[in-house]
Parts: structure tokens; C-alpha cells; sequence
């Protein structure tokens, strides 16, 4: 019979883990939001993140943390490059055309890490061990890691509620002619906005690096982790992508302990199909979304 020590404890490491979860669900959230672009190529973001942070402490001995540094601003231009180039081409496209570009694009950043990296699983061992709080014990990493992830999710958040550029990201995403008409600048909203986009997966990247083990086509599980987390909080909503990372996090711990491991990989694909059927707006979703 299971103790209750021992079922707090995956409750917790399920929501630590939900709470990296949300931040790589942001900033797909905060893509389509803007600019209606399905960005498929999101959990790739996420990977080159990874890896960024990976040779940095590999080649220079830079810790995890302190690399956020170079993952986030080095994403963030990537992700301005890649909108100027390919991106804005299907802006205001059918959103099947957005699909297939970023598929594209995933499927190239996939193939040059492999050519580059290799198909080799890679982690970081940083923060090994576990911190004990009375009779639980919850791993360094993740205790070190959801509270990072808390904290650029809240920078996040007050940017756009008070940064000036935040509040034109705001009103482009409401409607980019009105946004237009007052004098915003729509084209380069959209360029910066997937930047910062690419930057929240660059850092969830780094995050990732020290959590858990990564390869090169990884990013494909962190694709589908984020849409099922931003279909389950509520498309746009970036409170109902928080929620949702959580939920996903906690009902993986959950499953995994009264399944088997086999099953928590697959919670995201069936909380997916749930929302879908049950709920399509998503629990912070209007009806009308």
C-alpha cells in the first residue's frame, strides 16, 4: 500500500516538472496568439536551447543557470532571423501553409543536429541529489528548476502588462489593423514577438538540459508536450498555458505511479484528445474560441 509521504512526493515532482512545462508552452502560446502561426518547430527551439547550454558547460565549465544568458538571447535573434526570412511569408496565410513551413523548419533543424550533435542522449550533471523536506525528497534539479521557469514566466508577464512593447504585443494580438491605425508598428511585432517566442523555448531549453536527458529529434515529444498544454489551458491564454503545464505535469506523476512509466509518456496525447472532445475552447478558453 502506498504511504502518503511517498504519493505527496510525485504529486510535487509532477508539478515541479509542470512548471518547465508551462514556460516552453508560453511561448507557443504567445506565437499563435500574435501572429496565428502553428509553430510545429517549437520543441526543436527547445532542443537547440539545450544544447547551447550543453556545450557551454561542457566547453567552458558555465553553469546551467548562468548560461541563460547565451540560450535566451541567442534564441531570441534566431527566432527574429527565422520570422524575417520564412515566417512572414505565411502570415495571414491559411494556417495549413504556417503548419507546413514550420514542419519544415523542424524537420532541417532536426537533420543538422543530427549531423552536428549526433544522435547521442546528452544531460547535464548539475544539482544531482535531492533536497529533503521532512520525510519527502524532491530532486535538486527540478526544486531549481520550476523556480527559474516561475520566475522568467513572471518577467514574462510583466512585460506585457507594462513594457511598452509588452502592450503593443497586446493589441496587435487583439487586432492588428486597429493596432495598425494607432501607429504600431505590425511588421516588427510580429518579428519580435516570435523572437521572444523562440527565446521562452531557449530557455526552457536550458532548463531541460539539467532535467532530463535530450537528443536530436527530442524536440518533437517537447512539440507535442506544448500543444497539449496550451489545447488544455485554452489557446492565447497564456494563465490557461501556466494551468495546463501544471495539470500535464501533475497527471503524468499520477499515471506513472498508479500505471506504469510506459504510460505517463503518453498522458500528453490523451489529455489532448480529452480537451478536444470535451472541452475544445480549453479550460481558460471562451466559448467562442
Amino acid at each position: 500500500m502506498l504511504s502518503w509521504e511517498y504519493v505527496a512526493q510525485v504529486v510535487v515532482s509532477g508539478l515541479l516538472a509542470g512548471g518547465v512545462y508551462a514556460l516552453l508552452a508560453m511561448g507557443l502560446t504567445l506565437i499563435f496568439g500574435v501572429m496565428r502561426v502553428i509553430n510545429v518547430a517549437h520543441g526543436e527551439f527547445v532542443i537547440i536551447g539545450a544544447y547551447v547550454t550543453y556545450w557551454a558547460f561542457a566547453l567552458a565549465g558555465l553553469s546551467p543557470l548562468v548560461s541563460l544568458v547565451l540560450s535566451i538571447p541567442i534564441l531570441f535573434v534566431f527566432g527574429m532571423v527565422l520570422q524575417r526570412v520564412v515566417i512572414k511569408r505565411v502570415i495571414g496565410a491559411p494556417q495549413l501553409s504556417s503548419l507546413l513551413v514550420a514542419f519544415g523548419v523542424s524537420i532541417m533543424i532536426v537533420n543538422v543536429a543530427l549531423y552536428v550533435w549526433t544522435g547521442e542522449y546528452r544531460s547535464i550533471p548539475y544539482l544531482e541529489g535531492s533536497l529533503r523536506v521532512g520525510g519527502l525528497a524532491f530532486s535538486r534539479a527540478r526544486v531549481v528548476g520550476v523556480v527559474m521557469a516561475l520566475l522568467i514566466a513572471a518577467a514574462f508577464f510583466a512585460f506585457l502588462k507594462w513594457g511598452r512593447l509588452g502592450k503593443a504585443i497586446r493589441a496587435t494580438a487583439q487586432s492588428r489593423e486597429v493596432a495598425a491605425a494607432c501607429g504600431i508598428n505590425v511588421g516588427r511585432v510580429y518579428t519580435v514577438t516570435f523572437g521572444l517566442g523562440a527565446a521562452l523555448a531557449g530557455a526552457a531549453g536550458t532548463l531541460v538540459s539539467f532535467m532530463f536527458s535530450f537528443y536530436p529529434e527530442a524536440g518533437l515529444v517537447y512539440t507535442f508536450k506544448s500543444f497539449a498544454v496550451v489545447i488544455l489551458g485554452g489557446m492565447g491564454s497564456y494563465v490557461g498555458a501556466l494551468a495546463g503545464g501544471l495539470i500535464l505535469g501533475l497527471a503524468e506523476g499520477l499515471s506513472q505511479l498508479f500505471l506504469s512509466s510506459k504510460v505517463g509518456d503518453g498522458v500528453a496525447y490523451v489529455l489532448l484528445v480529452l480537451i478536444l472532445l470535451l472541452r475544445p475552447q480549453g479550460l481558460f478558453g471562451g466559448p467562442g474560441e
